[in-house]
């Protein structure tokens, strides 16, 4: 593997840890990106990766999203994120999020996780038995801050979506917009159901063809394959799985005047945002859009708020996603770019 900071994805990270636990097997890399503002808050995701450069490129490239998340969300966190490499039966136990658990102790607090992709609020209370640097716990009284951030990511893409309707279309409802969503886990289920109620027709595909069918009976909604829902002509495409989705060859057929989704990472390269902003299609950065998630997880770990601060702090998404489309506009630069320019600002990386 190449020296670290030689990787494209490397951008002036603080520190990237790798960790090896004999008794159980876990191997696991944390990653901070900076804790200028705080310390760095990220999920671990539990992910079967073919080879340990994937594995690291991951870590690197969403611990830097949740320190632009954080800044934008106005957290007072830095941006860390943990993988966790799991076999290809994703074996789990007791005992590895309990080795897991010591491996965060030992930072010291640099570093606070929460559920991400492959890991459960139950894995968390493990984690929680070895270290307090860890949210996204069970919530133990009504009205609390905490428990799994899905649905309040999902909540914030839904906000987000309706937000960039309004922009690009001059709609206020959303009654018969075509929607593509790509995943319907946590966050894509939940928006799927959140749109469904609102009248929008829907299209949607998952790597679980069983649980989309399941899905799209409860919602009314239309199944396609994996390798056409990024060419469904729609109003909104939805990209709700795993990143690095929209490249040189797939922005080319997107067949959509707005991209929003939750998933992070969605850009596979920087140059990918200029190729969606020559092509006159409103993109919502990912990591301002699904932002709800580690605005509930952070409040829980900083007790900063209950339910209600969470939703609140929420429903700003639109504001945010709104203030970025029109500076877009008028400085004739790509969302994205806009975005990490005033991410990185308030990261002292200006």
């Amino acid at each position: 593997m190449s020296v670290m900071w030689d990787l494209p994805d490397f951008d002036g990270h603080e520190a990237v840890h790798f960790f090896h636990d004999v008794e159980t097997g876990l191997r696991a890399i944390i990653a901070l990106h900076s804790t200028h503002l705080g310390p760095g808050a990220g999920g671990t995701r539990f992910w079967h990766y073919e080879n340990r450069e994937t594995a690291v490129t991951d870590a690197l490239r969403l611990s830097r999203g949740m320190s632009f998340k954080n800044a934008m969300a106005d957290l007072p966190l830095g941006g860390g994120k943990a993988v966790i490499l799991a076999d290809r039966n994703r074996t789990k136990s007791p005992g590895m999020f309990a080795a897991f658990g010591r491996m965060i102790d030992s930072l010291g607090g640099r570093y606070v996780t929460a559920e991400d992709v492959g890991i459960s609020t139950a894995d968390m209370v493990e984690v929680s038995k070895q270290t307090n640097f860890v949210s996204g716990l069970p919530v133990s009284t009504s009205g609390d801050a905490g428990g799994d951030p899905g649905p309040f990511t999902a909540m914030g893409v839904y906000l987000g979506v309706k937000a960039a309707v309004a922009h690009k279309l001059g709609r206020n409802d959303m009654e018969d917009i075509h929607v593509a969503i790509q995943g319907v886990g946590s966050v894509g289920g939940g928006l799927a159901r959140l749109l469904a109620k609102d009248g929008a027709k829907l299209s949607i595909a998952d790597i679980n063809k069983d649980h989309a069918n399941a899905m799209a009976k409860e919602i009314g909604a239309n199944v396609v394959g994996l390798d056409e829902i990024m060419r469904v002509e729609a109003d909104v495409f939805s990209p709700n799985a795993l990143g690095a989705v929209l490249d040189k060859v797939s922005i080319a057929h997107l067949n959509a005047p707005i991209v929003a989704g939750g998933a992070n990472n969605q850009l596979a390269t920087p140059e990918d945002g200029q190729r969606i902003f020559d092509r006159d299609i409103l993109f919502a950065p990912d990591y301002v859009i699904n932002s709800g998630g580690i605005i509930n997880v952070g409040l829980e770990y900083l007790g900063e708020g209950d339910v209600d601060e969470v939703n609140r702090r929420i429903s700003k998404i639109p504001e945010r996603l709104t203030a970025i489309w029109e500076q877009s506009a008028s400085s004739k630069l790509p969302s994205a770019e806009v975005a990490d320019n005033m991410a990185r600002s308030l990261i002292g990386r200006s």
